[in-house]
């Protein structure tokens, strides 16, 4: 659209400037005269010609009319279109965004709408947290324009456009673009712009991994992998399959996994599993902890002291994490 606009607009012009040109060399006119006899001309507002025309003059006369309404009449016809479909509304809803985008802090960015992509935006949508979507396809951006979400309409393996989305101050990166060039690419810009970003890029082949890793994502996933060992486990533990089914996607109890922090603020700190009481008080259950160092305990005993700094990862209902995230 904005491609016919400028044709319409570049056709109008066009015919003014070939028009001066012509009453300039056929009639010796100056530029102003032979400017405004094209432009009342084009306009057909019917005023008396600058000076007398000769028989060439009225022929070129006669040849402005036709082309000069076609002009206008395209050009016009161009911008009602051009208003009627929303461009405009799109320009200045693009500003709005970029306005949006620009406030942001401590965010999500998810590079590419596709499957994946589309999936991760939509469990970010459901926990409320403020996030932007990148993709260069309008199609794809579709969802992302009727649920009103923060987007940027562009290639997450430009720089500029990571910049647009805030990557300089934004929590986290999901990389999910078509092929693993593309997200290694990102992965590496994202991290030489923000070196505290927690980057996690989607992969095709699980070659690509160690690659993407190097390049600076902090977790890789290939989709492809991972649905082919559920297959699997579906077939091998169908008990344990179907078991998790259910407490994650049940109609009647939904478990979900939390990371919860501790902090000096936290009541548990310093304390043991044992002494803490979390499942009695809360119901819910502590299955790892991860230490200030980087180290996991994934099946910790009773007698584990929670520290200041550790990651605790808690399986519970939704009312069940509040209660333990309101007493931390």
């Amino acid at each position: 659209m904005f491609r016919r606009l400028a044709l319409a607009v570049g056709s109008l012009l066009g015919v003014v400037v070939l028009g001066a040109l012509g009453y300039m060399l056929l009639e010796g006119w100056s530029l102003f005269d032979s400017l405004y006899m094209t432009v009342i001309t084009i306009a057909t507002v019917g005023f008396s010609e600058v000076h007398d025309l000769s028989d060439h003059g009225r022929a070129l006369t006669m040849v402005l009319i036709l082309a000069g309404v076609g002009a206008l009449g395209f050009s016009f016809g161009t911008f009602i279109d051009f208003m009627v479909e929303g461009h405009l509304r799109g320009l200045l809803e693009g500003r709005r965004m970029n306005r949006a985008v620009e406030n942001l802090e401590g965010h999500h960015i998810v590079a590419g709408l596709g499957r994946v992509g589309t999936a991760v935006a939509r469990k970010l949508a459901e926990e409320d947290v403020p996030f932007v979507v990148i993709d260069q396809c309008e199609e794809c951006l579709a969802e992302a324009t009727e649920r009103d979400w923060l987007r940027i309409e562009g290639d997450a393996t430009d720089e500029g456009v990571l910049l647009s989305a805030g990557i300089g101050k934004a929590r986290s990166l999901i990389t999910t673009l078509d092929t693993d060039a593309d997200n290694l690419f990102v992965a590496l810009t994202a991290r030489t712009i923000n070196p505290d970003l927690f980057i996690v890029a989607r992969s095709s082949h699980e070659s690509s991994e160690a690659k993407l890793l190097r390049a600076g994502a902090d977790r890789v996933m290939t989709p492809n992998l991972i649905g082919g060992r559920r297959m699997a486990a579906m077939v091998l533990q169908p008990v344990v399959s179907d078991y998790l089914d259910i407490v994650t996607h049940g109609d009647d109890v939904e478990f979900t996994l939390q990371q919860v922090d501790i902090d000096s603020r936290s009541q548990y700190a310093n304390t043991s599993i044992k002494e803490s009481q979390v499942r009695a008080r809360t119901g819910a259950y502590i299955l790892a902890v991860m230490t200030a160092d980087g180290t996991v305990n994934t099946n910790p005993a009773s007698d584990t002291v929670m520290r200041v700094g550790d990651k605790l990862v808690v399986l519970g209902t939704t009312e069940q994490l509040q209660k333990l995230t309101g007493v931390l």
